[in-house]
């Protein structure tokens, strides 16, 4: 159901998306820290729904269906959103742009998979690029408000190349294996395809010269 706790919470970092991109239309320091905490706040609910999912089996399709689009809603609009208004460098838009285009490329191979009912687990390594690239941006949302000593914007940024490189690694390992499985796929309907048209071939009649 739509009203269990994990798809609340779920629903909550889709709502979250508007209220941390208001933040940057409010001066700093409050802009900046009350973004970063509503940020904050959304990705442990994107690690929480999931252990009451699993804790108190309630894992649905309504689960399954819109945790990962609230999940790439929220990074991608607060990574459009730190590049427009400069809160990064220009070089650091590259890795920002890795992370958009894996999760673009991801979502389409998903969206096929699951027509085919086929699953791909998420794995270990996948888990730390998600941790990394969300503290990233968390921290860069802080940026320049932080205390200076913690050169704030540095460690965000370099965080966020950090987790390009996790994005790429794991970008292919998913496509690797959804590949796979579309083959198959392919394969089967192709055979299924030569098989109705040989069935077809012997089932017609044959005419009189």
């Amino acid at each position: 159901m739509l009203t269990t706790l994990p798809n609340l919470l779920t629903l909550s970092r889709i709502i979250a998306m508007p209220l941390v991109v208001v933040t940057f239309y409010v001066d700093a320091p409050l802009g900046p820290w009350l973004g970063a905490a509503i940020f904050a706040i959304a990705g442990f609910t994107d690690w929480l729904d999931g252990k009451l999912a699993r804790a108190w089996e309630q894992q649905s399709e309504w689960g399954q269906f819109l945790d990962p689009i609230a999940d790439k809603v929220l990074v991608a609009a607060t990574l459009l959103m730190l590049t427009a208004t400069q809160r990064i460098s220009a070089w650091s838009v590259l890795p920002a742009l890795v992370i958009l285009s894996r999760e673009i490329l991801v979502s389409g191979l998903r969206e096929h998979l699951a027509g085919i009912r086929v699953k791909v687990p998420v794995s270990n390594l996948a888990k730390w690029k998600t941790a990394i690239q969300m503290f990233a941006i968390g921290v860069l949302l802080v940026g320049d408000s932080a205390p200076e000593i913690l050169h704030a914007k540095f460690l965000g940024e370099g965080l966020l190349w950090i987790a390009a490189a996790f994005t790429l690694v794991t970008g292919y390992q998913y496509f690797r294996a959804g590949i796979v499985h579309v083959n198959v796929e392919e394969t089967r309907r192709q055979q299924t395809q030569n098989t109705k048209g040989a069935a077809m071939k012997t089932a017609k009649p044959s005419q009189a010269t």
